[in-house]
């Protein structure tokens, strides 16, 4: 055999246990089947397809607010969550909203209302972008590198402005350090209707967001009482009119 011959065969050798290597660690939440280990409103949560579904099928059905599929076991703080989502919209309007919840608390346990971090997914507008969910809101823009609190701040007027901040008074002060991502560069690496890869990397104050292999959110939460340190896993089914939502190849990795 000539040595040109063995050079792919001698690449997929080489490339194979690094692969393994970088998959290590990670855990499955979705077994593919059923919601084993999962809990929210039965009307609105079911597996096709091999792919956990949200759905809203007509006016009737919608939810009077935004509502999740809580994973139950686990409530991780360092951490990388990878999966697949795919979001439609069965609507005049063309609108689709959900998002990946972490670090997040339940609010309501019989409506499934959750609070907390949350990777958005919708049409493209605010796609990846850090939110937070029945907390501060809107953070930042898709692709962006942010600051939250000054910089500049001594621990005591820091932990002043965030209790300002935790009775609604004042919004801790958010700093853009840079864009990352252009929204030329997301709109070319994301497309609505079609399967995505979301990958969430929290460690400490530090968390990070990608969508298809592109940077989405770079956050640095120096916000010492509203900064989530942990909580669960949650998929979410916005209210608003009827769309779909899908979540496959849920895995988990518990980091230091």
């Amino acid at each position: 055999m000539h040595l040109r011959s063995l050079l792919p065969a001698l690449a997929l050798a080489l490339v194979a246990p690094l692969v393994h290597a970088a998959d290590t660690g990670f855990k499955s939440l979705f077994n593919g089947k059923d919601l084993s280990g999962w809990e929210g409103m039965p009307s609105l949560w079911s597996v096709r397809d091999g792919a956990i579904t949200g759905q809203t099928k007509s006016e009737a059905d919608l939810p009077t607010a935004n509502t999740f599929l809580v994973y139950k076991t686990a409530e991780p703080a360092n951490f990388e969550l990878r999966l697949k989502f795919k979001l439609t919209a069965q609507n005049d309007k063309g609108q689709a909203n959900s998002g990946v919840q972490y670090r997040s608390r339940i609010i309501d346990p019989a409506t499934f209302i959750v609070g907390g971090y949350q990777a958005d997914i919708d049409t493209g507008k605010y796609i990846g972008m850090l939110y937070e969910e029945r907390g501060r809101g809107i953070l930042m823009q898709p692709g962006q590198k942010i600051r939250i609190g000054a910089k500049t701040d001594s621990p005591q007027s820091a932990a002043a402005a965030s209790a300002k901040a935790k009775k609604g008074k004042q919004k801790a002060p958010v700093d853009v350090v840079s864009t990352v991502t252009t929204r030329e560069q997301l709109a070319a690496a994301y497309k609505f209707g079609e399967w995505s890869e979301l990958r969430i990397v929290a460690r400490g104050n530090h968390v990070q967001h990608f969508v298809n292999g592109k940077l989405t959110a770079d956050v640095t939460d120096n916000d010492p009482a509203l900064a989530p340190k942990s909580g669960v896993v949650a998929l979410q089914l916005h209210k608003g009119p009827p769309m779909t939502v899908q979540f496959k190849d849920i895995q988990l990795k518990t980091l230091p």
